[in-house]
C-alpha cells in the first residue's frame, strides 16, 4: 500500500476489520478505523497509528459525515473497506421478521449507503471500494437463508456499482469468506463438533484465519490493482468452488 493512500474501514473492531487496520497501517496508508463502540476500537487497536472514528454505521448519514470528514482533514480518500457484518444460523421458517431485517440492515443495507458515500466522496481521480460477502451466498448451506440472502445481495450491490462507477476509474470489488475465526464466528469455532464438520466442508481441511481474509481486502484496495473491478475473490478454502476429496 502507497504511503499518501487514505482509507477508511468500516468494521474496524471486529476480526477481519481490526486485522485489516492493523496489515494497512503497517503498510503506510492512512487508516481512518470507523466503529460505534470508542472503548472497544481503542482495544482493539491499540498501540496502531490509526485515525479512530466513532460514528453508527446504521445511521446513513453518519456514514456521509464519516467521509466528508476524512476528506477535509486528509485532503483525499482513495480506498474504503466495509467489513460491518452479522451471523445469523436459522432456517427461514423460525427466523422472526425482525432476524431477518436485523441481518439485511447490518449486512446489506449498510454497504449500500456505504458505497452511495463513497462515491460522493472518493478522490477525482477514482479509488476503491472493498465489500464483504460470502461463501454462503454461493453455495447453498443448511440454516443460511437470512445470511446468505443478504450477502447474495452484496455481491449485486458490488456488480453493479462497478459496471455505474467504472467511468469514474472507481474499482469495487468484494471478497466473500469461508469460515474464519473472529470473535463473530466463535460460537461455532469454539465448538468441536462444530468445527469438525465445518472444517470437514473445507476442501484445503481448516477454517480461515481473519489475517488471510484481510489480506485479499488489502490487496483489492492497493491502487496497483487498477485493472481489477466488479470482482468476487473467494477466500474460503475452496468452499464455494469445490468439493473435498472422501
Amino acid at each position: 500500500m502507497k504511503t499518501e493512500q487514505v482509507i477508511v474501514v468500516f468494521g474496524a473492531t471486529g476480526g477481519i476489520g481490526s486485522a485489516l487496520c492493523q496489515r494497512l497501517a503497517g503498510g503506510g496508508a492512512t487508516v481512518v478505523a470507523v466503529a460505534r463502540d470508542r472503548a472497544k476500537l481503542q482495544e482493539r487497536l491499540a498501540g496502531l497509528p490509526v485515525v479512530e472514528s466513532v460514528i453508527d454505521p446504521l445511521r446513513p448519514e453518519d456514514i456521509e459525515n464519516c467521509l466528508k470528514d476524512v476528506v477535509q482533514r486528509h485532503g483525499s480518500l482513495h480506498g474504503i473497506a466495509n467489513c460491518i457484518g452479522s451471523l445469523l444460523l436459522k432456517p427461514a421458517h423460525i427466523t422472526t421478521d425482525e432476524e431477518c431485517n436485523s441481518v439485511l440492515t447490518v449486512n446489506l443495507t449498510t454497504s449500500f449507503h456505504i458505497v452511495r458515500a463513497a462515491v460522493r466522496t472518493l478522490s477525482p481521480s477514482g479509488g476503491s471500494i472493498v465489500l464483504v460477502s460470502s461463501a454462503a451466498a454461493q453455495v447453498g448451506l443448511a440454516n443460511h437463508e437470512a445470511i446468505a440472502a443478504a450477502k447474495a445481495g452484496v455481491i449485486g450491490l458490488c456488480l453493479a456499482a462497478a459496471a455505474s462507477y467504472a467511468p469514474r476509474g472507481i474499482r469495487v470489488n468484494c471478497v466473500s469468506p469461508g469460515l474464519t475465526r473472529t470473535p463473530l464466528t466463535a460460537r461455532i469455532t469454539g465448538s468441536e463438533a462444530s468445527l469438525k464438520a465445518t472444517t470437514a466442508m473445507h476442501a484445503l481441511g481448516r477454517i480461515g484465519e481473519a489475517a488471510e481474509v484481510a489480506s485479499g481486502i488489502a490487496w483489492l484496495l492497493d491502487p496497483e490493482q487498477s485493472w481489477v473491478t466488479g470482482q468476487v475473490l473467494g477466500i474460503d478454502g475452496g468452499l464455494a468452488r469445490i468439493r473435498p476429496k472422501g
